[in-house]
């Protein structure tokens, strides 16, 4: 199940919480994370681009890219979908990403927990989330914006 926290996330309560994504990833993202079809049908998705290898990208807007120079809301969404060790700042991504948020947390065995700072709109399709800010599970975005704006 996708759990978000809205707002500063306390530190204290999350030890494992990456603010910076495009850092974090550059530091920590591995080859084989290019290689998965999810990977190729996200960065095809949201950056318009195709990978052409582990280390080059072949963007419709920058031409061929290393991998360290994709989106940021791309860099994030990877590292969702492989290192399971954090909890993510997902504010750096647009509403395009909220698709795959929900994908990946659909396939994922475990909770996936992120942070977010924004109301994302996660569509008019239903889904479960969980506010951990107050425990309150939603099911569409009707109830997701009456409850996630008490926090924003």
């Amino acid at each position: 199940m996708l759990n978000i926290f809205f707002g500063e996330i306390p530190e204290e309560r999350f030890p494992n919480y990456v603010y910076n994504t495009s850092m974090y990833f550059d530091n920590t993202y591995l080859d084989s994370w290019l290689e998965d079809d999810f990977s190729k049908r996200m960065i095809k998705s949201v950056d318009k681009a195709t990978v052409l290898s582990v280390n080059a990208v072949d963007s419709k807007a920058l031409g061929v890219i290393p991998v360290t120079k994709i989106s940021g809301r791309l860099k994030t969404l990877l590292l969702l979908q492989h290192d399971h060790t954090q909890i993510y700042n997902v504010s750096n991504c647009g509403d395009n990403c909220a698709k795959w948020i929900l994908k990946i947390a659909k396939k994922n065995d475990k909770d996936i927990i992120i942070n977010l700072r924004h109301i994302m709109d996660f569509g008019d399709k239903p889904f479960e989330i969980r506010i951990m800010n107050n425990d309150i599970v939603v099911h569409n975005m009707q109830e997701y914006v009456l409850y996630a704006g008490l926090f924003l």
